[in-house]
């Protein structure tokens, strides 16, 4: 159950959270956060279908580390709706030391865990996230 790199687990609602929004698209993002004192991963704020990219961006904490999955929604050049679930690592310049290494220490095991992410982000400020790079990386 536990890293042994990082001793961190993953609580199981992070998983059935994710693979609501994988299969049934319950959620637009997952925030999850690293619970110290527990030492495992759990999920801290999910967001509804009718959320946008800016309510995911709000949501994040500016001084500290989160791990996040977002459904992004997009429309091809061939005009075809399509849609990816982008993992964030927000790592924000302004957290402490150990906050950003511990989250750095457990992120692959963490994201193993999440069957089906199919682009990656790490983030330290919001514009390293903001929609034009979910557009990039998108297709």
């Amino acid at each position: 159950m536990a890293n042994a790199a990082s001793g961190m687990a993953v609580h199981d609602e992070c998983k059935l959270k994710f693979l609501e929004l994988k299969a049934k698209r319950t959620f637009r993002y997952i925030i999850f956060k690293i619970e110290e004192k527990q030492k495992e991963v759990i999920v801290e704020k999910v967001g509804e279908p009718t959320q946008s990219h800016e309510d995911f961006a709000a949501s994040l904490p500016a001084g500290e580390c989160r791990y996040a999955v977002f459904d992004y929604d997009f429309v091809t050049a061939e005009n075809c709706q399509k849609s990816r679930i982008f993992f964030i690592a927000w790592s924000p310049d302004t957290a402490k030391v150990r906050n950003k290494m511990i989250y750095a220490s457990s992120k692959d095991r963490f994201k193993r865990e999440l069957d089906g992410i199919q682009v990656e982000l790490q983030a330290t400020d919001p514009t390293e996230m903001d929609l034009d790079v979910f557009k990039s990386r998108a297709n």
